[in-house]
């Protein structure tokens, strides 16, 4: 039986770019895909302009306590066997990702996938900002500081079900402790699928500011602080330090 794939968008007044989002996802030529909106009450047309593509996928409109609380609330609504989620200002890069990722779970028998991801800019999305070229699948990275793209990663369900959902708690770093609960304490098996999955447009919030950048920092230290595991003295000394090779070179990070 065919693995059926749930994609999760989080919307809030995102009536400027969520069009590229539908559109690449409804473009994938993969067939059993679910789309799942949580969109935090917009107040602009977002909801419009999803219906006006005519969207086959499901949307839920309600208050919620933030992205990270909005992506727990479209896993809890999703049927799929793998769950993936795409932001309202990211793209996929290409027609053939869904399908080279749903090969790769099947090849390997993985509990996770991920890839490289490409920033580009706000407006001008054919111009290349940084690359992030994720490298191969080694649990001991993460004491180097490393992780994954979130945007790329894909998860079996099952995981949520079985280790939870993200910690929403952390401001901006509830991705980097999902991954970590998953990859590093629990010890999922992930593959890599060596080419860029998904083009996200610059300005995390995460990366906005210097006070913005310290307050990631101390939350990544409690990523780990919270599962009760312990990073390297300089495990999160690094972690920004790699995503200066995003700039330069392959961008390695």
């Amino acid at each position: 039986m065919a693995l059926k794939v749930s994609i999760i968008t989080a919307t809030y007044n995102s009536s400027k770019t969520v069009l590229d989002t539908l559109h690449s996802l409804q473009k994938q030529s993969y067939p059993h895909i679910e789309h799942i909106i949580i969109d935090g009450l917009s107040t602009d047309n977002t909801i419009d302009l999803i219906k006006s593509t005519n969207f086959k996928g499901d949307i839920h409109s309600g208050k919620d306590k933030g992205i990270y609380d909005a992506m727990n609330k479209g896993i809890g609504f999703a049927n799929g066997d793998i769950v993936g989620i795409l932001n309202s200002d990211d793209f996929y890069a290409e027609e053939t990702i869904i399908e080279e990722v749903v090969s790769l779970f099947n090849q390997t028998g993985c509990d996770a996938v991920y890839g490289d991801l490409v920033y580009v800019d706000g407006v001008d999305t054919s111009i290349i900002k940084r690359m992030w070229v994720s490298g191969g699948y080694e649990r001991k990275n993460f004491l180097k500081g490393w992780m994954p793209p979130h945007p790329t990663f894909f998860v079996r369900k099952e995981l949520y079900e079985k280790y939870g959902l993200f910690n929403i708690s952390l401001w901006g770093a509830a991705d980097y402790e999902l991954m970590l609960r998953f990859l590093y304490k629990y010890e999922a098996k992930a593959a890599y699928l060596p080419k860029v999955l998904v083009n996200m447009r610059i300005g995390g919030q995460s990366n906005t500011s210097l006070i913005n950048r310290l307050r990631a920092n101390l939350e990544d230290r409690q990523a780990w602080k919270l599962n009760k595991i312990k990073p390297h003295w300089y495990t999160l000394f690094l972690k920004p330090l790699r995503k200066l090779n995003q700039f330069f070179g392959k961008g390695l990070s």
